[in-house]
């Protein structure tokens, strides 16, 4: 299976860059992965930056959406779920975590999953390193390896 995260702009503070790349090292032992950075707008719209992402997709990648209206799940349900996914044998998991203005109607219809990382606000370059430290924790309690922190 191949995980590709995509997200609108690049991760610009460095302790989050530094942060977001430990994790998908981290994350390289398990899955291959590619992350996809959708170029931030003048000015920031859902749709025209929801166009963008879609076209960026696979038609047959799987879609999980972060969304604050998304499931919310415990560490040891999201193991889960991405344990279900293989078993399913799916090729492709796309991660999309959008803009300042959210996502698209468009990007939500087309999501096969909605993942909310919390009830809380988070900025996006830190939704990005939770959901990369999530995904490496769920591997561990696939694999039953203790958490490397």
């Amino acid at each position: 299976m191949k995980f590709n995260f995509v997200w609108v702009g690049k991760t610009r503070d460095k302790h989050y860059k530094a942060l977001q790349d430990e994790y998908l090292r981290r994350l390289s032992h398990f899955v291959k992965h590619e992350v996809i950075e959708i170029r931030d707008s003048d000015e920031p719209n859902a749709e025209s930056e929801g166009k963008r992402i879609l076209n960026k997709l696979n038609p047959s990648t799987f879609v999980c959406l972060l969304d604050v209206g998304g499931k919310p799940l415990t560490s040891q349900d999201l193991a889960k779920e991405v344990d279900k996914w293989q078993d399913a044998g799916l090729k492709e998991v796309s991660f999309i975590v959008g803009g300042a203005m959210g996502t698209s109607g468009q990007v939500a219809e087309r999501a096969d999953f909605r993942l909310s990382l919390s009830f809380l606000t988070f900025t996006h370059e830190m939704a990005r390193v939770v959901m990369l430290e999530q995904l490496y924790r769920a591997y561990t309690i696939i694999k039953g390896f203790p958490y490397q922190k």
